[in-house]
This record gives C-alpha cells, structure tokens and sequence, in this order.
C-alpha cells in the first residue's frame, strides 16, 4: 500500500500500476521531502516529476504545498493510475499528467522548476538518464535555487551530471541511492 506522508492529504492511499514501476517507499519519501523543506525549494514551488508511475512523488509534493507539479510517464497504464489518484485526492487545480517520455518532454519542458524527480526504472540505462540530465540543465528548464532528485539503485552509478548541474548529497536507503543536485552558479548565472 502507498499513501501521502504529509500535507493536505497526508494519510490518503493511492493506487499503483499492477506492474512496471517499483513506487518510491514511504521512508524514502518522507527522507527526501524532509531536505526538500529543509532547503526551501517545495512551498509554492512548480515540481516536474519525470518517470511518475503512480505519481507518488508528485503527488506528495502538491500535498505539502507545491503550487504546480507536472506528472510525466510515457506507460498508458501508469499515467491512467496517475490521473486516477489526482482525481481521487482533489488535486486537479495543482496536478497534470503528461502521456510522454521523459527525455521528450525534458527537452522542451517549459520551466523553470524549483524540483525535478527522476525515478526511473533501475535498468534504465545510464547514458539515457544522463541525456534527461542533459536536457535539465539547458538555460531557462531550472529554477535558480533549484533541487534535482534521482532515485537510483545503490548498485548504479552515480548519474553522469552535465555542465550545468552539481552534485551535493547523496544518501542510501537499502537498495535505493538517492543523489540531489542543483544548477551550477555559471548555468544561474545564465538564466534569464
């Protein structure tokens, strides 16, 4: 069973696709949104969620106060479950699920957003995260102060960061690696 952590409907379950996506646990959730408060990037914050599956992660970022979050997963199956929990949670002013990929929708993504989730699959291979990655950091995507969140397996590599981006922390939960980064001063420095 998932459900919200925290928020306006913190407590309320949510469904997942039967199969096909391995849904972000509720500590590791409640871990990362812990940081994310912490460095005051999540209230009133536009949040784009790549790799959405059920939403878990977007969901539980409109629950604790984001004013915008983008849902994307290219699974028919998984972005009907998305759209099924935005419904039943009454967050359709705050969330939208797009049908597509994530490397598509990064690479004309109209920003900027103050958070971005990449939970792929674990066997997604690295030079197609690195690709979103690159994506990411193009000038105008990001906001300045921005936090990039990627939920990796602990066996994975750490994600080949672009120019644009700098890694700051990393912290394992079990088998989940989850690496935090933000925009570089020079690619803030670009942006308009």
């Amino acid at each position: 069973m998932t459900r919200i952590v925290a928020g306006s409907v913190g407590g309320r379950t949510i469904a997942v696709p039967p199969k096909g996506t391995r849904p972000t646990s509720d500590r590791v959730r409640e871990a990362i949104f812990s940081r994310l408060e912490h460095l005051d990037v999540l209230d009133g914050g536009r949040v784009l969620d790549l790799y959405a599956g059920s939403g878990a992660l977007g969901l539980e970022a409109a629950s604790r106060g984001a004013a915008e979050v983008v849902l994307v997963d290219s699974a028919r199956r998984a972005a009907d479950v998305a759209r099924r929990n935005i419904s039943a949670l009454g967050l359709g002013r705050t969330v939208r699920i797009v049908a597509d990929t994530a490397e598509r929708y990064a690479a004309s993504a109209a920003g900027p957003f103050d958070v971005v989730f990449l939970d792929p699959p674990y066997d997604l291979a690295e030079d197609a995260l690195a690709s979103v990655l690159d994506h990411l950091a193009a000038p105008g995507v990001l906001a300045r102060g921005a936090v990039v969140v990627v939920e990796r397996s602990t066996r994975s590599p750490e994600p080949s960061w672009p120019a644009g981006l700098v890694a700051f922390a990393r912290k394992d939960y079990g088998e989940t690696a989850v690496h935090y980064a933000e925009p570089s001063e020079l690619s803030a420095a670009g942006e308009p």
